[in-house]
């Protein structure tokens, strides 16, 4: 589990980074990018230590002034939930959806989310839009199945 939440830290932090580089010239960029780059960073050790509140506050503070980035708002949701926060962390999932509907890590931690919150059927819901978002089968689709699975097994 700890090497998946690497792999996808990683990759939040690369597609972050090619956002960065996509979003072109300009006076302010670079310490923009900076910034961008030193909060994520730093998010993302901190959920790698496991310091979800440190985590959550540094993406806090990234997505005041990136609002549309529904990475940051899934991984905000993530921290404020593994933090315990779990409205907040719904508060950020919304976010994510509302950005971008087919986000499919969104999709995964929310309907995890809901698991936690005894919401089966929203976590199934969840579930149900990523059959519909990679019918042939993607990552963030296996992991909610198996997690909906444990819930029904009674292991959390």
């Amino acid at each position: 589990m700890k090497a998946l939440l690497g792999r996808v830290v990683f990759t939040l932090i690369t597609a972050l980074a090619g956002q960065a580089a996509a979003d072109g010239g300009g006076g302010s960029e670079p310490a923009r990018n900076e910034r961008r780059s030193s909060d994520v960073e730093q998010a993302r050790e901190a959920i790698e230590r496991g310091d979800y509140p440190r985590a959550a506050g540094l993406l806090e503070r990234y997505t005041r002034r990136e609002p549309e980035d529904a990475d940051a708002w899934n991984w905000l949701g993530f921290s404020r939930r593994k933090a315990g926060a779990l409205e907040a962390a719904f508060v950020a999932y919304r976010r994510a959806l509302a950005i971008d509907p087919s986000h499919r890590g969104a999709h995964e931690y929310v309907g995890e989310a809901f698991l936690a919150a005894g919401d089966f059927a929203s976590a199934e819901k969840h579930l149900a839009d990523l059959a519909a978002l990679c019918p042939a089968g993607c990552e963030q689709r296996a992991d909610l199945a198996a997690a909906i699975a444990r819930y029904r097994a009674g292991r959390p």
